[in-house]
């Protein structure tokens, strides 16, 4: 009877524990009444990611996001080309699963699944564009693509 009280026991505190990692709270985004602003403006509500030693091009059509790009990101080189390279593969990664899950995820949202190969060198403007716009888009529709939480 012991020890079949102690296996009990211990399948409870497994449940438990499970159950308390699984509802922990989650880190609240911390947005600026001046980033709510950027969200909000029209100007560059189109903006072409290029980079012609490559031939690749990514189209955003995303009002306000040429204006947070540049008001409220990080500047150009902050990041390393890596960096944003091992990013943008979590977040494409994750992007195309929810694009093919429209009963699950908003089909408004995630549209078109993203063409982003880790074996091709698209240049740093193209990959720090591209960061930018994933944390723009997880601040702005509270979503997350990744592990991180998406900051400035």
């Amino acid at each position: 009877m012991g020890h079949l009280w102690h296996r009990y026991l211990a399948i409870l505190t497994l449940v438990v524990l499970v159950a308390s990692s699984c509802g922990g709270t989650k880190e609240v985004l911390n947005i600026s009444e001046e980033e709510k602003m950027a969200f909000t403006q029209k100007m560059g509500d189109t903006i072409t990611i290029a980079n012609d030693e490559t031939e690749y091009e990514i189209i955003i059509i995303e009002p306000g996001y040429n204006y947070w790009l540049n008001s409220m990101a990080k500047p150009e080189g902050y990041y390393s080309q890596s960096y944003l390279e091992n990013r943008n593969m979590i977040y494409v990664i994750e992007w195309n699963q929810r694009v093919l899950q429209p009963h699950r995820y908003d089909p408004d949202l995630y549209e078109l699944q993203i063409d982003y190969s880790s074996n091709i060198d698209y240049g740093y403007e193209v990959n720090y564009k591209l960061y930018n716009y994933f944390i723009y888009f997880q601040r702005k529709y509270n979503q997350r693509l990744g592990p991180f939480i998406p900051r400035i």
